[in-house]
């Protein structure tokens, strides 16, 4: 038999691919990432919605004309806005043409804040035929009656304004017992003053756990949003703010939108009274003395909290 030549030898196998397990566990890192993401977006869907609306609106806050409008809200007759120096320059004529009736204007906060644009809005608000309140942030680590001072020196009320209001939502503070002292001190103060009971504003969360129960005896303010209705009975609260990214022609951006519970003529009985505001002398309120207790700047401040939805 005739001999076969030699076959070349095979070419050596390639080694085998290493294993890489951190793909395995990067795909199941994926996955329970959408899965977490999932949940918490199913549980906390309004609010971020609100936050990615909000990011949006400041994006294209230099496109918009001031002619934007947001519908009202039904079921109710009586709309208003509050506003501070965030909204810039308003054309107050342009807004009491669309329905808004009442507006509350930022005066002041804290124990030495002055809103920049509230003499202006004030005049111009009142001017337009729109029933016109003001509002003091309250700063909870600052005394009440020094704030309430303020709020007295830079705000003119006479017969025929709405009441005061003060807005509390601030978390900063160590004592809530000391904080509900030093708003109650600011609320009975500015009564002493304007002679009507002033209205107190919160937000839903902010007043369920801190104030409920503590001032009702004054008319509540309430802030709530993402929400059909307020969650408080109907019988505890006047006024509802139910948005607070809304828009009003003569006004560029947002604003929060506000009902009143009840018709226009409840409303107006609300005004401070022309008998009652001219027998109150018009003096500061006294203040503490440093002796019984500390100073605002004594007083250690706590960092900041984010404000409760």
């Amino acid at each position: 038999m005739p001999r076969t030549a030699p076959q070349p030898p095979l070419p050596p196998l390639p080694p085998p691919h290493p294993r890489r397990p951190w793909r395995r566990w990067a795909l199941k890192g994926l996955l329970l990432t959408l899965l977490v993401a999932g949940v918490m977006y199913y549980r906390h869907q309004r609010q971020l919605n609100r936050y990615v609306r909000h990011t949006w609106a400041t994006l294209t806050s230099r496109y918009l004309t001031g002619r934007e409008k947001t519908p009202l809200l039904e079921g109710y007759s009586v709309h208003g806005i509050d506003v501070s120096a965030y909204q810039g320059r308003i054309d107050w004529p342009e807004v009491a043409r669309h329905r808004v009736r009442f507006a509350f204007i930022k005066a002041s906060e804290g124990a030495t804040l002055r809103d920049a644009r509230f003499a202006r809005n004030w005049r111009e608000a009142r001017a337009a035929g729109i029933l016109s309140g003001a509002y003091h942030y309250f700063q909870p680590y600052r005394d009440g009656a020094v704030q309430a001072s303020l709020f007295i020196d830079r705000v003119p009320l006479a017969a025929g304004d709405l009441p005061p209001v003060l807005d509390v939502e601030a978390t900063r503070f160590h004592d809530v017992a000391e904080m509900r002292r030093e708003v109650r001190q600011w609320l009975e103060l500015v009564q002493a003053h304007y002679g009507v009971p002033p209205i107190l504003y919160s937000n839903y969360g902010f007043y369920r756990r801190y104030l409920a129960g503590h001032f009702d005896d004054f008319p509540l303010w309430l802030a709530h949003y993402e929400v059909a209705r307020p969650t408080l009975p109907a019988a505890r609260w006047i006024i509802w703010q139910h948005s607070d990214e809304s828009y009003v022609p003569g006004i560029r951006g947002t604003v929060d939108f506000n009902v009143f519970q009840g018709s226009y003529e409840a409303l107006q009985a609300l005004r401070v009274p022309a008998a009652a505001r001219r027998a109150v002398p018009k003096k500061r309120p006294a203040l503490p003395k440093k002796a019984a207790r500390p100073s605002s700047s004594q007083r250690k401040q706590p960092g900041r909290a984010t404000k409760v939805a």
